[in-house]
């Protein structure tokens, strides 16, 4: 594989067309990655980044039909229900394999409307202006490591605006697909949801299963404006080579709400800390987390809720389930700065851990700067309890569906906010992910 260097960072760009101030960042970001310390206070990252392909494009565009779709990609995506689930309930679909956007849609009303929904490539493109305005500016490269590598090398992801008053009733997905070991995979999602507008995002991530690890670091920047709300779901399942480093991050302002449900259950190791700045009067965030962790994962997943506005509310329900030597950490931030008064907080993680080697810990850190604030945070770790799968199986129920019963009122409070049409599949993947626990 090509050692990451300036030429690569060319390659990309000339590639794509890009404007000079697009260079001009990734290389910006590019140094300050070669500069920037590996984090030291979070899971082992042993990964040799000279054996990462840093750019693998499929197609050169996006293909607005499945029958230009090539062959092998299409009877991948047929496999697990993409083009089906689009005929039904989604609004649009965009589909990305390796570094590139192979195949997207969006309803023809939802067009008329003035709604964008682009992979990020096309979105420079078509509409510079606004990119330019928004692009780093929530995560800029200077954040963390993986920031700087993510501006340095992205190709690929969602791209969407919600003009003043647009309700998109209907869920906009996209699925992330790594076809082989030694890949990157580095999209970069931006969302403007304008005042008083409403969307859903939803992306699915998967790889195969491989001897040699692969790199996922994606950064996902999201503006929810006066009035506005957004709800964005992961169901990440990831193979177990995989090192998935996450950059997420909202800016909510005055009455707005941000959501995020985040389920983790794939990956070698996840890093990942979806954030939000309330920084309107009255402006809501929440996040509803998930993360199973089996034998030689590690998921190091958490929040961060900035509280800067009046009157500003926080949620965090976490849960976590540990297999085998498999390790679950929640590390959280709640902040209320001094002028956000009455402003409220509250966070409740949960672990249930399976057997008597899978471990789980909480990190919370807790910067109240303001006396009329209110913060609640409390935390439990618990083993699956024998009495209570004995009792289950006396009652008729097999060992599996037992498990599946205990580990299902667990997670509730998060499968209850999946949408709809994904919360019956997660049942079916959760009583899989038990069978060997």
């Amino acid at each position: 594989m090509p050692k990451l260097t300036k030429e690569i960072i060319y390659k990309i760009s000339r590639y794509k067309n890009e404007p000079e101030w697009m260079l001009k960042r990734r290389l910006e970001a590019y140094e300050h990655f070669m500069e920037r310390k590996m984090p030291d206070w979070g899971p082992p990252l042993n990964i040799d980044f000279d054996e990462i392909n840093w750019f693998k494009p499929v197609v050169p565009r996006p293909r607005r039909s499945w029958d230009q779709v090539p062959k092998e990609i299409k009877e991948y995506f047929e496999r697990i229900g993409i083009p089906k689930a689009e005929q039904e309930f989604l609004a649009g679909v965009k589909v990305q394999f390796d570094s590139s956007v192979v195949y997207g849609s969006l309803k023809e009303l939802l067009e008329s409307q003035g709604v964008i929904f682009l992979d990020t490539d096309t979105a420079l493109k078509e509409h510079e202006e606004l990119f330019y305005e928004y692009f780093g500016k929530l995560v800029p490269y200077t954040d963390n490591k993986f920031a700087a590598l993510n501006t340095a090398v992205w190709s690929g992801g969602s791209f969407i605006y919600v003009p003043k008053g647009v309700k998109v009733s209907m869920p906009l997905h996209a699925f992330f697909r790594i076809s082989r070991y030694g890949t990157g995979q580095f999209e970069r999602t931006l969302i403007i949801a304008d005042e008083g507008s409403e969307v859903e995002y939803i992306e699915g991530c998967t790889a195969p299963l491989e001897k040699l690890y692969s790199l996922h670091a994606a950064v996902v920047e999201i503006f929810v404006k006066r009035g506005a709300s957004v709800k964005y779901s992961t169901l990440q399942n990831w193979s177990k080579n995989v090192y998935n480093l996450v950059t997420k991050r909202a800016l909510v302002e005055e009455d707005a709400q941000m959501v995020w449900v985040d389920i983790n259950a794939g990956s070698k190791v996840t890093m990942k800390y979806p954030s939000c700045i309330l920084k309107g009067d009255r402006a809501k965030g929440a996040i509803y987390s998930l993360s199973i962790a089996d034998s030689g994962q590690f998921q190091d997943t958490g929040t961060k809720m900035i509280h800067v506005g009046k009157h500003t509310r926080s949620v965090v329900i976490t849960k976590a389930i540990g297999k085998k030597d498999g390790i679950n950490n929640y590390r959280g931030l709640i902040e209320i700065t001094p002028n956000a008064e009455d402003s409220v907080s509250n966070v409740s993680c949960d672990a249930l851990l399976f057997g008597d080697c899978s471990k789980a810990g909480t990190i919370p850190v807790n910067r109240i700067k303001n006396k009329t604030a209110k913060v609640y945070h409390e935390a439990s770790i618990s083993r699956v309890d024998d009495t209570k799968l004995f009792y289950l199986q006396s009652r008729g129920f097999d060992p599996l569906k037992a498990k599946s019963m205990v580990v299902s009122g667990f997670v509730t409070d998060i499968v209850t906010r999946l949408p709809i049409e994904f919360a019956r599949e997660f049942d079916a993947f959760l009583e899989m992910q038990l069978k060997e626990a």
